[in-house]
């Protein structure tokens, strides 16, 4: 029998649904009478929620597996203005299910190879040598993982395939601003493009689907730090010029402007300063495009961490 689940963006209050969704956390709490309940987290491509298993036996709890397809029959109730599913009953996906994850995990919305396509395209427009050859080498070695990393573990873009598609937004970005300020080093700007986030892939360690954590290294010296280590080697091993790696170094060193977010120094070029506000701007636009795709218009999302827990307004026009 094949099943029907109910989408999360879907969900109303008060109704008595059947989903199928992916458990992406859990915990097992006690409520104030002592009594153990599963405090765990849902997703699909839709979006997420909380859910509640009452009265919960810890060795039924324990054989939740996480990154799992699971039925859910729940009534779907609120919390401090939040829905929020009141379990009945869940079990792991038939296996026939389990194997169709990848539809219920978030994703960019374009495909994959087309956005890979896309970077190539940009990459092969960049007329310095020595530049275009080191992008086009740190580009392969990473292609076969970039097409479906995320570009963080949460937060803008934390979704399968969200780099790539953070980079594509940020070089049609950076292609449009050269009609108006024509004075731009477009080989040097779609390259920070391109090379920016790079080393992402290797702060995080992330399986196929985009679910990410971050590894040692990364913990340590994250993804600026890395990508200046990786253009170095890179840039020695091809025999490339002091001047380039040294550019190319400082964009991605100082890509995140302020010390506190992990620059060492700020942008002392055009290009660099345009870089750090291409990128915060898809940033930005996807932190406004992902908190209020399942609001209705009139009415306001939940607080933003990223935004300074600001609650956006859908407009309603």
């Amino acid at each position: 029998m094949r099943f029907i689940g109910t989408a999360i963006a879907d969900l109303e209050q008060g109704n008595v649904i059947n989903g199928i969704y992916i458990l992406r956390k859990k915990e097992l709490k006690e409520t104030s009478g002592k009594k153990l309940f599963a405090d765990l987290f849902f997703i699909d491509q839709t979006g997420e929620i909380n859910g509640k298993i009452w009265d919960m036996e810890e060795e039924f709890f324990q054989t939740l597996t996480l990154n799992q397809l699971y039925y859910i029959n729940a009534k779907v109730d609120s919390w401090k203005d939040k829905l929020q599913l009141n379990i009945n009953r869940m079990r792991l996906a038939d296996p026939d299910d389990q194997k169709k994850i990848g539809r219920f995990v978030p994703s960019a919305p374009l495909q994959a190879q087309d956005m890979m396509d896309e970077l190539y395209r940009y990459a092969n427009r960049i007329q310095h040598t020595e530049i275009k050859k080191l992008v086009l080498t740190v580009l392969e070695r990473k292609q076969e993982k970039l097409m479906y990393y995320p570009a963080a573990r949460s937060l803008h873009h934390s979704i399968r395939s969200g780099l790539l598609y953070h980079l594509v937004r940020m070089l049609r970005t950076a292609e449009k601003l050269k009609d108006v300020y024509t004075d731009i080093n477009t080989d040097l700007l779609y390259a920070g493009a391109l090379l920016h986030d790079l080393a992402k892939i290797g702060e995080l360690e992330s399986d196929v689907l985009g679910f990410s954590e971050y590894s040692t290294e990364g913990q340590l010296l994250g993804h600026l730090l890395m990508g200046v280590k990786e253009i170095e080697i890179i840039g020695r091993e091809l025999g490339i010029s002091d001047e380039v790696i040294l550019v190319l170094q400082h964009m991605i060193a100082s890509h995140h402007y302020e010390p506190e977010y992990g620059s060492p120094k700020k942008p002392m070029f055009l290009e660099a300063e345009l870089l750090h506000h291409i990128d915060m701007i898809d940033a930005r636009v996807y932190d406004y495009e992902n908190s209020l795709k399942n609001v209705e218009k009139g009415h306001f999302s939940e607080p933003v961490w990223s935004l300074d827990k600001r609650r956006l307004y859908k407009v309603n026009l």
